[in-house]
């Protein structure tokens, strides 16, 4: 008996020809590589502030620098490549992010230190939205894009997980230089590469930038999350009046940045708060949690990293078959999921105790909760990007940037705030976990809610 099509399409795995291997290989890398690099600065960061003169107390700017501009201008960008070319963006951030890396490994001061970070963030905001939007319209909707996605998370992932393993070594055997310096030859490659493989998008006939639009949203980014890295009412103040400024352009705008009609579509709207809970809320449990094992359980900073390494490898497993469980189930279903394990699996953190047994519910815990966590990433960049015509897929994966970005900058903060208030003691970071599960799951709720009538927005 001969098997329908349909049937036979819904149980194979979508296959890559040997262009879109390639094609994936230069954009998946590229994210990769930003991941890696990422993880291991934050490891290198104390090493890298000493040996350019700052003072322990101004070591955070080193991150802050990067975060800046990588979530204030990732918007713009994501909405420029829409109008000027992805591959002209996605070229011209790899050439920034090779001067940036080379810059910040010869530097011998801390302002040619923080320039580099500063452009190293200009370069992931032009760069991680012009990939993922060449990665939405090279692999068209539905299983073909949800496997890519999914190979993207997993890639994300692994790249976090392989720069927190080896960043202490390589820092150790070499210097914090390396670290810098590791970026460069690898964006060279992909510069060598990607002309050849990937074709310019279509631009459209009139291109024209909404500059109000683009100033005030990149000053209200910019100021709110100066505000959460240094908990300054004025700046939030000034974010919020700049947002609000924004919509209002927006609403009166002939050729807006970030059309409201867009804004509004349930996949849009709720699958961008989803990615925002979800950043928002895991990468601070992991900062609370590194916390617990270091200061509680007194762990070294190499244990620390191998607690995460483990379950790390659950992060690349979900994202190769997340885009399965889309093709299958939807991705609302999947989505819900995902934020639903990622809460649950955060709630034993919240019964740590101060013995060594604790260890072992806690890694379990953080392979399960890991595995939600990527697999969640992947449904809401599948719901966020998805429903839109290909000449808005750089707005679309902008926003999913913008939203990862602002998120991973002001969950820290916000928790941390939190656990603040019972001291700094297992208390504190008890009761933030506390908090992250409860608003994971509200969010849960509302997102169910909200995609009721759009089970299947990949198709």
């Amino acid at each position: 008996m001969s098997v329908p099509v349909a049937t036979a399409e819904a149980v194979s795995p979508p296959r890559l020809d040997t262009r879109q291997r390639l094609i994936a290989l230069v954009l998946l890398g590229a994210g990769f590589m930003l991941a890696v690099d990422f993880s291991i600065l934050n490891v290198a960061l104390p090493q890298a502030g000493a040996g350019v003169g700052l003072a322990p107390a101004q070591w955070p700017w080193i991150t802050s620098a990067y975060a800046l501009p990588a979530a204030g201008f990732t918007l713009v960008f994501g909405r420029t490549a829409d109008l000027f070319g992805r591959r002209k963006l996605f070229l011209a951030g790899m050439v920034v992010l090779a001067g940036a890396s080379l810059l910040g490994g010869l530097a011998d001061g801390p302002a040619t230190l923080l320039t580099a970070r500063v452009l190293q963030g200009l370069a992931t905001a032009m760069t991680i939205p012009a990939a993922l939007s060449l990665l939405t319209t090279t692999f068209k909707g539905g299983p073909l894009r949800a496997r890519v996605l999914g190979l993207n998370g997993a890639l994300l992932s692994g790249g976090f997980t392989v720069g927190a393993l080896l960043g202490g070594a390589l820092v150790s055997l070499l210097s914090w230089r390396a670290a810098f310096l590791f970026n460069v030859p690898v964006a060279v490659a992909i510069l060598l590469a990607a002309p050849f493989l990937i074709r310019e998008s279509v631009l459209p006939e009139r291109v024209r930038l909404d500059l109000p639009g683009a100033v005030t949203v990149t000053g209200g980014l910019l100021a709110v999350i100066y505000a959460a890295v240094e908990t300054n009412l004025v700046a939030a103040l000034v974010g919020a009046a700049l947002l609000g400024a924004f919509w209002v352009i927006e609403l009166r705008a002939p050729a807006p940045l970030a059309p409201v009609r867009i804004l509004r579509r349930p996949t849009v709207k709720w699958g961008n708060f989803a990615g925002f809970v979800i950043f928002t809320m895991e990468p601070a449990m992991i900062f609370l949690v590194t916390v617990y094992l270091q200061r509680v359980l007194g762990l070294s900073p190499l244990a620390t990293g191998l607690v995460f390494g483990v379950p790390g490898l659950a992060s690349v497993v979900a994202g190769v078959i997340a885009g399965r469980f889309i093709g299958r189930f939807g991705s609302r279903l999947v989505l819900v999921a995902g934020m639903t394990v990622q809460a649950l699996a955060t709630i034993p953190a919240v019964l740590l105790g101060t013995g060594w047994g604790t260890l072992a519910v806690l890694v379990p815990a953080l392979f399960v909760g890991f595995f939600g966590h990527v697999t969640a990433i992947v449904a809401y960049t599948v719901t966020g990007t998805s429903g839109l015509p290909d000449e808005e897929q750089g707005l679309a994966t902008g926003l999913t940037s913008m939203t990862q970005q602002v998120a991973i900058t002001v969950g820290i903060p916000l928790l941390g705030a939190v656990a603040a208030t019972r001291g700094s003691g297992l208390a504190g970071i008890r009761l933030a976990l506390l908090v992250d599960v409860a608003v994971t799951l509200a969010a849960v709720a509302l997102i169910s809610y909200g995609l009721r009538h759009h089970p299947r927005p990949e198709q």
